[in-house]
């Protein structure tokens, strides 16, 4: 078993700085098999990696154990404020939530009842996504939720609807892309809007320590914009290649004898795109951001170089997901 007095729960198990170390944790954490996994069992691995900070942990634990618990944790409870996320919000919830909308909206881009009713339930997903894994330091009012869910829903219908419409007589491939494309457009809007206050407010940041320094609207920027590149390419390449391998299937008869099964298809196809894609998309960027203390508002940057001057270089802030 080992001795497991100095062992920091909290460490790294793969180095975060790296896209593969950040890969093989998010594989970890985005596993949609912990969806199935009970809130009993969630909150007695919540309470063991609780123990394990406190240097209080069970007799006969085993490394092994720490580490599953610790998995549990990161994939149900929310890093800021560790309360148990909603089961439809967590990450680990991507694959099986956006295969099955993916899918839907692929099969389903002919006509305008099915794009709107595809892209509102989407937006919808999105929506509680985006609120579940903000950054919690920041909080947002029942208002701000409901213009930012009126705003991405309806960026999404525009362009969805617009183009559908606007494809009408050009290549079936070419329609077969706009759910990508409104996909993408909305997310430009659902993700700030639904993260406002910390474009108003700032972001906490602290230094390497995690001692806090301030907020800054600067470093809520450059976490939200990476949260949307992310976002974006988690969907781009199962939304972009599925049209291309269907528009080929579909031209041999025994798909035209199965086209009650093309919807099925496409979910399952959409399912093995994101079993990987939401774990690479997930590691682009290190969780814990980090922006130099040269680049920020200058009221804080000053701040800071008057209490610490050159022995903080960088502030760090969870960007969220």
């Amino acid at each position: 078993m080992g001795d497991l007095t100095t062992f920091n729960i909290d460490a790294d198990r793969w180095d975060q700085t790296t896209f593969v170390g950040r890969l093989k944790h998010f594989f970890n954490i985005t596993d949609p098999r912990t969806v199935l996994v009970s809130n009993k069992e969630l909150d007695k691995a919540k309470v063991l990696v609780e123990s394990c900070r406190s240097g209080n942990i069970p007799a006969n634990t085993t490394q092994e154990q720490l580490y599953y618990a610790k998995r549990l944790y990161d994939s149900a409870f929310h890093p800021d404020s560790g309360e148990r996320m909603n089961l439809i919000g967590r990450m680990s919830f991507q694959v099986p939530g956006g295969m099955a909308l993916t899918g839907f909206m692929l099969q389903f881009y002919r006509s305008v009842p099915a794009v709107v009713f595809w892209q509102w339930v989407n937006q919808s997903f999105n929506a509680l996504v985006n609120y579940t894994n903000r950054n919690a330091a920041s909080p947002i009012t029942v208002k701000q939720m409901g213009i930012a869910y009126v705003s991405a829903t309806s960026t999404a219908l525009a362009t969805a609807v617009g183009l559908n419409l606007y494809t009408k007589k050009a290549p079936p491939l070419l329609a077969r892309w706009v759910p990508f494309i409104a996909v993408a457009a909305a997310n430009c809007v659902n993700i700030p809007m639904m993260r406002q206050q910390e474009l108003i407010n700032g972001i906490t940041v602290t230094d390497e320590s995690d001692n806090r320094l301030g907020n800054s609207k600067k470093a809520a920027v450059k976490g939200i914009t990476q949260v949307v590149v992310s976002r974006i390419t988690m969907a781009a390449p199962g939304m972009i290649l599925l049209p291309i391998l269907m528009e080929h299937l579909e031209k041999y008869p025994f798909m035209q004898r199965i086209k009650v099964l093309h919807a099925p298809l496409q979910v399952l196809l959409a399912g093995g795109f994101l079993l990987f894609m939401v774990p690479a998309a997930c590691a682009l960027f290190p969780q814990r951001c980090s922006l130099e203390v040269s680049k920020l508002e200058p009221e804080l940057r000053d701040r800071i170089l008057a209490r610490y001057g050159d022995n903080v270089q960088y502030v760090y802030f969870n960007k969220g997901l």
